[in-house]
């Protein structure tokens, strides 16, 4: 079922569930090292693609284009390059859409970007540059030959002043050239769902990926979600009370209940595709996706492990 036919449930099994994976390009040798475990670690299990991101200010344009052109040329996977206004003009963006293109990226996920002072600050568009997500995605358009992905957010973004305004937005973007959304992630699944019946409601068809973020430090993805808008339930505070400095083991058993709690729920729903924020860690995802029916196959790559 897609997820245009709305809330009814189903059996789902093993095939139908689909899933794909966010990274960060690493900042040191060491960063690198477990950025390519992560991906080892998770390619056997088939995404549909894995997302690279760009750095606040495009600060990592050129890690996030050396991480998408090692993925391209020594794994299998499909990588969906992050890309945002920030601090370019439309020249330098269009080189960097152009580079993506002539070494065979297929999929951009076209995002305005924080500003260059960080989160929480002003967003100020270069004056020579893409104005917002929705410029950028009609020049990535006008280039052709990407699958274009897109944000969602089902709390709303910050910045927007309503709902309806927000919903509204992703329509824009939509009609600009947006094949698929990945959603802020979140942790009260009905906000999730209620979500996706007034965006259905507004006409939009895309697909529409939840993201996911299991919580291997919870004062970590804490300080997440209050920067980016996402809410907390006190549920999900109380059940790692007491884990913070200690006991990692069950803090890790914990995380991997809840997260497989939730994606189960979704699909109870009738939801088949997820996105899950990695953090360049496999071990919590990979559990999830374990539990989901995926399977590691060591078909899945023929080239040769990477030294790292």
């Amino acid at each position: 079922m897609s997820q245009t036919n709305g809330r009814k449930s189903r059996d789902i099994v093993n095939g139908d569930i689909k899933v794909s994976y966010e990274f960060f390009p690493p900042k040191s040798d060491k960063m690198e090292e477990r950025l390519w475990q992560a991906i080892r670690r998770l390619e056997p299990l088939h995404p549909q693609f894995v997302s690279v991101t760009y750095g606040a200010g495009g600060s990592t344009r050129e890690r996030t284009h050396a991480t998408v052109t090692r993925i391209l040329k020594e794994t299998h996977l499909k990588p969906a390059a992050h890309l945002t206004c920030v601090g370019a003009t439309k020249a330098e963006v269009d080189e960097v859409i152009e580079a993506y293109k002539s070494v065979g990226v297929k999929h951009i996920v076209a995002l305005r970007g924080d500003p260059v002072e960080g989160v929480g600050e002003r967003y100020q568009p270069h004056p020579d540059g893409y104005q917002s997500s929705i410029e950028l995605i009609e020049g990535i358009s006008k280039i052709g030959g990407f699958e274009i992905l897109v944000s969602a957010y089902p709390e709303q973004h910050p910045e927007s002043p309503d709902r309806a305004a927000d919903i509204d937005w992703l329509k824009r973007k939509v009609d600009a050239g947006a094949t698929r959304a990945i959603t802020q992630f979140f942790f009260d699944n009905e906000t999730f769902l209620r979500y996706l019946d007034d965006v259905r409601a507004a006409g939009i068809t895309i697909p529409i990926t939840p993201g996911i973020i299991p919580i291997a430090n919870f004062q970590q993805v804490k300080k997440f979600a209050t920067m980016t808008g996402a809410s907390v339930p006190n549920w999900l505070g109380k059940r790692f009370e007491g884990l913070e400095n200690e006991d990692v083991e069950t803090r890790q058993m914990i995380a991997a209940a809840i997260g497989a709690e939730q994606v189960m729920e979704l699909v109870d729903a009738g939801l088949q595709e997820f996105h899950f924020y990695t953090l360049n860690k496999a071990k919590l995802v990979y559990a999830i996706c374990h539990l989901l029916g995926l399977r590691s196959s060591s078909a899945a790559s023929n080239k040769e492990q990477v030294s790292v």
